[in-house]
């Protein structure tokens, strides 16, 4: 099948090399000229594992093709994927839709013959009748269908989750467009992947409230640390404990210093805004978001605890940047509020992160930037790991501790037993133990 992408971002990029891989001949669609003719030379707009090679194959095979020209494209497809981006908008937290919407302008203007118009981009509830609309009043003659087919892919493992999902979620009002989607998940049927065909709002919504429920997952087991150091309970074992019970899962049940990225914190607030719109207020998301974001600036706060009520005129090594591992997204990261908090209170940071150090330059100034794990820590007063890099889960604690001032570490992701660290002569701060 003949498949547009609008948007060559995360999503768009990611979504286009793997439908590439299954056969079909993709264009990826972009704006950004840079990006384009970056693409066409193999170098990629973001890190994430595998991409790259994906990429370069289906390049070479003839099968994915990068252009700024949406209209050849658009004209010859049988479907046509939006996947620009959706941030909060200022003011409000809502979706801003600008770009989906003016994306559906310019390809109602293109359409030759029936296409499937799908929304892959994260949207609010009803925003796919909208498009509709905006299509049907940009070209009226335009024989299409607007179809919702929310992404679920975790950054860092997103080649994997595309290939092997959980489930394909596709929602419609017009049946025209089911034979198109269920021949361009075809390759899937190899691996059982359920498809779950649903009203167009419904898709809409299946997308926000997986998200908020994830949030609220990792939200609430981050209470139950702060629980599990006032009463002398280890939530390590406690995570264990409820998530062997098949009803509620072991995942997203690691505390940490709160959830970022470019999903969850943008969704939630989304949706906390959608339900009070339609007069349906979400309390319980409501409080995910509040504590979510008051948690970044305790973690700052228990750094200072750690280093005996000040860090003022002190070196922090910070180990992790980017919200996540496998990936150099640094959109919301705990990180961000964690160095600014510590700025604030007269810390010099000096930091490393294997891979989103680029992108850290762009939000966080007056910082140090190492070359690795064991520089960072060179005559810092402190060392804390934000970030659960594969790299940092073995490092030589003696090396590091004869590199810190003071052997105090602050552990915000658990990687560590606290029995070792007191071992090594490390005044050891983790998370719920």
């Amino acid at each position: 099948m003949k498949i547009a992408m609008i948007g060559s971002g995360y999503v768009g990029l990611v979504s286009g090399a793997c439908l590439a891989d299954f056969g079909h001949e993709v264009t990826c669609v972009d704006k950004d000229m840079a990006k384009i003719e970056a693409l066409r030379k193999g170098i990629m707009p973001i890190f994430e594992p595998g991409l790259a090679e994906l990429v370069l194959k289906n390049m070479r095979e003839g099968r994915l093709s990068f252009t700024n020209d949406l209209k050849p494209c658009v004209g010859d497809a049988d479907a046509v994927f939006i996947a620009v981006g959706t941030p909060s908008r200022r003011g409000d937290g809502h979706a801003d839709l600008t770009y989906v919407y003016e994306a559906s302008r310019e390809i109602a203007a293109c359409l030759t013959r029936f296409t499937v118009i799908v929304t892959k981009s994260t949207v609010p509830v009803g925003t796919g009748d909208e498009v509709e609309k905006i299509i049907s009043a940009t070209n009226p003659q335009a024989e299409f269908a607007v179809v919702s087919n929310p992404e679920f892919l975790r950054e860092g493992a997103a080649i994997k989750d595309f290939k092997h999902p959980d489930r394909i979620v596709i929602g419609l009002e017009d049946e025209r467009a089911r034979e198109i989607m269920t021949e361009i998940y075809r390759p899937l049927y190899l691996n059982q992947a359920p498809i779950q065909f649903t009203g167009r709002r419904t898709s809409e919504l299946i997308k926000y409230a997986a998200n908020a429920f994830l949030a609220t997952k990792i939200t609430f087991i981050n209470e139950i640390a702060d629980l599990c150091e006032k009463v002398g309970a280890n939530v390590k074992d406690v995570a264990r404990g409820i998530g062997l019970d098949n009803r509620i899962g072991g995942k997203f049940l690691n505390a940490g210093p709160g959830y970022g990225g470019s999903c969850f914190p943008k969704d939630t607030t989304a949706l906390v805004k959608t339900a009070n719109d339609y007069g349906a207020p979400l309390r319980i998301i409501e409080t995910v978001v509040a504590i979510n974001d008051a948690r970044k600036l305790r973690m700052a706060q228990k750094i200072i605890k750690a280093c005996g009520g000040s860090v003022k005129d002190k070196v922090i090594a910070i180990l992790g940047l980017a919200f996540k591992p496998n990936t150099d997204d640094m959109r919301d990261a705990p990180s961000i509020t964690i160095i600014e908090s510590l700025k604030k209170a007269g810390a010099h940071v000096r930091a490393y992160d294997p891979e989103s150090i680029e992108q850290a330059k762009l939000v966080l100034n007056d910082i140090i930037y190492a070359g690795n794990a064991y520089s960072c820590a060179q005559n810092a007063d402190a060392l804390v790991i934000v970030t659960e890099w594969e790299e940092f889960r073995a490092l030589d604690i003696g090396r590091i501790v004869a590199a810190l001032k003071s052997p105090i570490i602050v552990d915000l992701r658990n990687i560590y037993r606290p029995e070792d660290m007191a071992k090594k002569g490390v005044q050891y701060t983790s998370l719920g133990r």
